[in-house]
């Protein structure tokens, strides 16, 4: 029984990890379709208050522990402002400007936030490897969020002529995506701390619940006929959103984090802008320039690089120790003759 149950969780370990990045990718492609029809506050918070709850729920229904002391909620809070509200936001908004492909590549640039903070609060070691490909996800970023006429300019040297409004540069989405990675990023580096002070499920369904009213009074002041044109397909999409893109998806991901190295799990979110990607442009059919396409890879590359940096220096040591002593063999041998 012990074997067949181990059996088991090998082959859906895989799948419980990548979990997450499929539903938030799917998820984002889903928010594109229902965008039209609705307001981006008020879709963020549709997307986060339910699933808090129903995280909750579940918490309570495996027995764990609800206890919380001001600290707690103090650290629960702020976790609610910066990956609740803030993220889940600057999303919204994003999706308004952007498509949900490249919104999400932007998006899951958040492990280089993630590298960088970890180095700094947790001594986490980010290597030759690691900063190789920081500096890749800022090459790939900027072809992805600057616009093409910049880039092609800059590389002519005409540096004349440039329209250098940051409306301009805002409005195409892909830096509120930005915002959007670099509140992820600070919301992941928080989850250890919280954690001190209450169980991760239940902060998690916490944290969403306090920022999707957070949302709502923000929509319920700035924006206006939020549901008004919303058919029974729309809340079909957003109750996935809601159900698979948060519930489910924040529980695996934030109970994970809680329990293994924060950059290599932040950096398995390069699977995300590739499910948005694909289901994108099957269903939406989002086309990117060829520009955009570059910086998709090297931002995907870099990720790659942050992720699997230690493999990566131990294999290179590995290779370089072997043909030091092959060639110290030869050179003994060649001696001896």
């Amino acid at each position: 029984m012990d074997l067949k149950f181990k059996s088991h969780w090998l082959f859906f370990q895989p799948v419980i990890l990548i979990s997450p990045f499929f539903f938030w990718g799917t998820a984002m492609v889903a928010m594109k379709s229902v965008i039209p029809q609705t307001t981006p506050l008020f879709m963020a918070g549709v997307r986060i208050f339910p699933a808090g709850l129903l995280i909750l729920l579940v918490a309570l229904m495996l027995g764990k522990s609800q206890a919380i002391s001001l600290r707690g909620w103090l650290w629960i809070c702020f976790f609610a402002l910066v990956d609740g509200c803030c993220f889940q936001g600057f999303i919204g908004e994003g999706l308004m400007r952007t498509g949900a492909g490249l919104g999400s590549v932007m998006i899951d640039s958040q492990p280089l936030a993630v590298a960088i903070m970890s180095r700094w609060l947790f001594k986490e070691v980010i290597g030759f490897w690691g900063w190789l490909g920081l500096l890749t996800g800022i090459v790939g970023i900027s072809l992805i969020g600057l616009p093409d006429e910049w880039i092609l300019r800059g590389l002519q040297g005409d540096f004349t002529g440039f329209n250098w409004s940051w409306n301009g540069l805002f409005d195409n989405g892909e830096w509120l995506m930005l915002l959007a990675s670099l509140s992820m990023a600070g919301g992941t580096i928080m989850i250890p701390f919280v954690c001190r002070h209450v169980d991760a499920v239940v902060a998690t369904g916490w944290h969403l619940v306090i920022g999707g009213l957070v949302l709502f009074l923000f929509s319920f002041q700035y924006e206006t006929n939020q549901w008004i044109n919303l058919d029974l397909n729309s809340w079909l999409l957003l109750s996935y959103a809601t159900i698979f893109g948060s519930a489910i998806a924040y529980g695996v991901f934030f109970f994970l984090a809680s329990k293994g190295n924060l950059t290599s799990l932040s950096a398995l979110t390069f699977l995300t802008p590739v499910f948005a990607l694909t289901f994108g442009n099957l269903l939406l059919e989002e086309k990117l320039s060829d520009l955009q396409w570059q910086g998709v890879w090297l931002t995907l590359v870099s990720i790659y690089l942050i992720n699997q940096r230690e493999k990566i220096s131990k294999f290179m040591f590995r290779e370089n120790l072997y043909f030091f002593l092959k060639k110290l063999k030869q050179t003994q041998t060649t001696n001896k003759e």
